[in-house]
């Protein structure tokens, strides 16, 4: 995951040793914040002599078309307008380079992006937009989910209250990019600050059920029904690699991967008419309770002896509540 700076959280520095620093300790991308002022492009010219780190410029504007001419003059690598504030729709001139993106707030749907099919990219804003420090609103980790789920091809970035516990489950999620500031600056070094958003360990406040996928999510079989074309059919129709399977009352059973189905395959090998789905069961899977943080699920994962691809998710009363899946972890540092 990509690591865009917001250039005006540093108060206390010219932009000229924000941008030095930066280039200094290898940031990804330059968040430029633009609240309806053409001169930002003054600022990115600039920048352009000092740096050729890519620009990430955010503009907050009713009328996007008079910033159209600016983009041709001074074209930027992302460039990102904010939904609410529009008053026209957005169309951009043949010659405009870069990545085109949308940006909303929390209570905005992600169904504002069906009005922009050919934009490449969405910016969650997960905090109040302005608003420098502020709290991550879990419920943008939902919307995550959904957007990925409907725009399977579309990156997925995110501005506002990123930590380095955000920082880990939006790369858990395959987000692509992540906008830092206050937590940037107010480190005790910038590079202090980026270690934090990219480590693996992390201080956790967020629980499992916060980012999970929820269990009308997953790929679920009945434990008293299930047999092998309904563990396939659960499995293909999943994509995920695996099913969950539940008794009558949702307590988890135990869950059948794809590798279950193999092992299972090749011992029936010579069977293949009667083949023992039972026995494919995998009822021992390690799992998490929905109330452990990130710092309990990646300690448990260091104590396992095989590489964990993904935990179901358990209440208090052993019932399925839903999954946490790592293949995103390998996507998002791309």
């Amino acid at each position: 995951m990509k690591i865009s700076a917001s250039i005006y959280s540093e108060k206390n520095k010219s932009l000229r040793e924000v941008i030095s620093d930066l280039a200094d300790h290898h940031i990804d991308l330059l968040h430029v914040d633009c609240n309806d002022d053409l001169s930002v492009f003054d600022d990115i010219k600039e920048i352009r002599q000092w740096t050729d780190i890519p620009v990430d410029l955010h503009i907050i504007t009713d009328k996007p078309s008079k910033y159209y001419p600016y983009l041709l003059e001074t074209p930027v690598e992302y460039v990102t307008f904010q939904y609410e504030d529009l008053t026209e729709k957005i169309v951009f001139p043949e010659g405009i380079s870069g990545k085109k993106g949308l940006a909303i707030t929390t209570p905005t749907d992600i169904s504002a992006f069906d009005e922009y099919p050919d934009f490449d990219f969405i910016l969650i804003m997960a905090t109040v937009p302005g608003q420098s420090g502020g709290v991550f609103d879990k419920v943008n980790f939902s919307k995550i989910r959904s957007f990925k789920k409907q725009y399977p091809t579309k990156s997925i970035h995110v501005d506002g209250g990123v930590n380095g516990e955000v920082s880990f489950i939006l790369r858990n999620m395959g987000v692509s990019s992540s906008v830092s500031g206050s937590y940037l600056f107010n480190a005790a070094s910038i590079g202090h600050a980026l270690m934090n958003l990219t480590k693996r360990e992390v201080e956790s406040h967020f629980h499992i059920r916060d980012f999970m996928i929820p269990l009308q999510e997953c790929p679920v079989v009945s434990h008293e029904n299930m047999d092998f074309r309904s563990v396939l059919q659960a499995i293909e129709d999943g994509q995920l690699g695996f099913t969950l399977v539940l008794d009558k009352n949702q307590v988890f059973s135990g869950i059948i991967s794809n590798a279950d189905v193999r092992k299972g395959l090749l011992r029936q090998i010579d069977q293949l008419n009667a083949i023992d789905v039972e026995s494919m069961l995998n009822s021992k899977a390690l799992t998490l309770n929905e109330n452990q943080t990130v710092d309990e699920m990646l300690q448990l994962i260091k104590k396992s002896s095989f590489p964990v691809m993904y935990l179901p998710v358990i209440d208090n009363t052993a019932k399925a509540v839903g999954i946490v899946t790592f293949v995103n972890l390998i996507k998002g540092e791309l």
